[in-house]
């Protein structure tokens, strides 16, 4: 970055803070770095500052047109100082490296489309996608089908759980069935209380 931070956002209108001026540091030392990184090396100058701090700087530096936000298939946004180019990229399949490329053919030739459906076409962008030099000496082989285009990953396919209903089946409650009390008149086995019974009848009688 050949302009000092503070001198940029003056330049845009915008106010010179400590956050904007740790993420713009940060993007001139490391290019193509997503918010989380961006944040760690905010935190390196400034001590704190969340993660939502540095997304709503990026939003603040991105429509001023101080910083280019790209964004590679299966990658987070990344972003970077060098705008206003039409510049494309070329991004490594196996470890994500990414670095800038000049168009071939000069100024913004890609923005004069073959068929524009009636947009206003202001930026084209190109992505290469290919294997960088240090993934080949690691032995990264470029036509392996894990290195032959952006991944693509599938959703997982959850079936929903089929829940039963409980079935509730209702308590048959058989009514008590209550029988009355058969009263029995005692049984006297005993002889000899029969007899006494008898004597004192007869004594009553005389």
């Amino acid at each position: 970055m050949t302009t000092e931070p503070a001198a940029l956002l003056r330049g845009a209108g915008l106010r010179v803070t400590g956050p904007r001026v740790a993420v713009l540091t940060g993007l001139a030392d490391h290019p193509h770095s997503d918010a989380d990184r961006l944040g760690e090396l905010a935190r390196l100058s400034l001590g704190r500052i969340s993660t939502q701090a540095v997304y709503d700087v990026l939003r603040a530096l991105t429509g001023a047109g101080l910083v280019r936000r790209i964004e590679p298939a299966g990658s987070a946004a990344l972003y970077e100082l060098r705008v206003g180019d039409n510049h494309h990229h070329v991004v490594c399949r196996s470890c994500g490296t990414v670095a800038d490329v000049d168009c071939a053919v000069g100024e913004r030739p890609c923005l004069d489309a073959s068929e524009t459906h009636g947009f206003v076409i202001d930026e084209a962008e190109v992505v290469y996608w290919g294997t960088c030099p240090d993934c080949i000496t690691e032995g990264a082989d470029p036509r392996s089908p894990a290195v032959n285009g952006p991944e693509t990953s599938r959703p997982e396919t959850h079936q929903p759980a089929t829940i039963q209903p409980a079935t509730n089946h209702p308590a048959t409650n058989h009514p008590a069935t209550n029988h009355p009390a058969t009263n029995h008149p005692a049984t006297n086995s005993d002889p000899d209380l029969g007899a006494r019974a008898a004597r004192q009848e007869s004594n009553r009688r005389v």
